[in-house]
């Protein structure tokens, strides 16, 4: 990508609709506006103006056009929007004039919020908090992106790397100026290793923080296990209530894990059904039967069912969070059977015990993903406030020898607490980050 290039890319959604947003956005991003025969509208209000094709003049549709001038904008750079009704026709034929115009072109995913990037107005944690808002499915989710969209990470981080900065400005001090009166030549022993414990002390204390964060963007993961005719994936089309998984009396018809996503109190929750466990040596059974078991072990949680008059399967070594759950309890005839006491008593057919099973996930959910707001929400953060945590590690660990090294480790904390916000090496990370995005931001 080249700054001098414009940008253009639907902003909204495909398909029928009553309006369609087209963002414009570039150096030549007025020119292009005047280039489809619409006068500038006034910066920042919507005007009504009639598009026409550059080549031949004809009638395009009748937009509202928003004009915004950099570098107060969204990407730091001129913008333009036209709201188009909402036809494929419509959509497609202004794409298409756009196309042909010079300097234009059409934008890759999360083009236009790289180029915020790039241009100041967002840092990349801020950016990607873009992308988990545009992703969130749950109350949660969205609070928690809004919050890193706010700076709630960057703030926290820009203010343990300027303690880093602090301490690297005292180290090179004391190394380059070591003959001055005014500088500390203790510097790199009592003064400087109390900083730095109590930063190594501040970015531990936040990172144990049982990963709340980025299972919470991902989701809270509970696998329904069980031996075969379980009743998994009945209860998997009763709680997700829609017809999501073959049901049959047949043995074995589950062979792959299937998905439902649930938003239970705001949080995501991502029901999986899985193989029937049992011995087999059917290759395709045995093989679902495997991955059952692996997602078994990558559980946050496992509810093992199991039918009337039948023992719990075994789970193996997984030391996996689980509770049992008694299915088929409208097949039992008086008084249920003797069962642990933490079991919960479930009929998909009848409904029974449902809304207490969904209760309990919920509150798993909740002890799981812990309480309070997280303040890191993905591995790309967490690797590189570890790595910092490493390197002041080092530091302390050789705190009475070469001072050549101890400002090395300070300068290499420094570098991984700005790789959160995009301060250095962040090339391939952008690369990596925006990929994910969709087309139009």
């Amino acid at each position: 990508m080249t700054e001098t290039e414009t940008l253009f890319a639907p902003a909204s959604g495909f398909g029928r609709a009553a309006v369609a947003v087209i963002r414009i956005s570039g150096p030549a991003a007025r020119d292009v506006l005047t280039a489809l025969g619409a006068a500038l509208p006034p910066p920042r209000r919507l005007s009504l103006r009639t598009l026409r094709d550059p080549v031949d003049g004809a009638e395009l549709d009748r937009a509202l056009v928003a004009w915004f001038p950099g570098p107060e904008t969204y990407s730091g750079e001129d913008m333009v929007e036209l709201h188009l009704h909402g036809g494929q026709a419509v959509r497609m034929g202004v794409l298409t004039a756009l196309a042909g115009l010079p300097g234009c072109r059409a934008a890759g995913p999360g083009a236009f919020t790289r180029r915020a990037v790039l241009n100041g107005r967002l840092d990349l944690a801020e950016a990607e908090a873009v992308a988990d808002l545009i992703d969130a499915e749950t109350e949660g989710q969205r609070r928690q992106a809004l919050r890193q969209l706010d700076g709630a990470l960057s703030r926290q981080v820009a203010a343990w790397r300027m303690q880093a900065i602090d301490g690297l400005a005292a180290a090179e001090a004391a190394l380059d100026f070591s003959d001055e009166g005014d500088v500390d030549e203790a510097g790199l022993d009592a003064g400087l290793v109390q900083r730095a414990t109590a930063l190594r002390d501040e970015i531990a204390a936040a990172l144990r923080d049982g990963r709340r964060g980025e299972r919470l963007r991902d989701g809270f993961t509970v696998v329904l296990a069980g031996a075969p005719n379980a009743g998994k994936s009945t209860l998997l089309n009763a709680l997700s209530r829609r017809e999501v998984a073959i049901v049959s009396e047949i043995p074995g018809t589950t062979r792959d894990a299937i998905e439902v996503r649930l938003d239970l109190g705001g949080l995501p929750v991502i029901l999986v059904d899985t193989a029937g466990l049992r011995e087999t040596a059917e290759p395709v059974e045995a093989a679902g039967i495997r991955r059952a078991r692996a997602r078994i072990d990558a559980a946050d949680l496992v509810l093992v069912l199991v039918p009337p008059g039948e023992d719990p399967p075994d789970l193996g070594r997984s030391g996996t969070s689980y509770r049992t759950v008694l299915t088929k309890t409208d097949l039992i005839a008086g008084s249920l059977q003797p069962f642990p006491e933490a079991a919960l008593a479930v009929s998909a057919r009848t409904g029974l015990g449902l809304d207490a099973l969904l209760d309990a996930v919920q509150a798993a959910a909740e002890s799981g993903l812990g309480q309070g707001d997280a303040l890191i929400t993905r591995a790309r953060h967490r690797a590189a406030l570890e790595a910092c945590v490493g390197h002041l590690d080092r530091l302390l660990a050789g705190a009475g020898g070469l001072p050549e090294l101890a400002a090395e480790d300070l300068r290499l904390a420094v570098r991984s607490l700005g790789e959160v916000a995009g301060h250095v090496g962040v090339e391939d990370v952008l690369d990596r980050l925006f990929a994910g995005f969709c087309i139009g931001k």
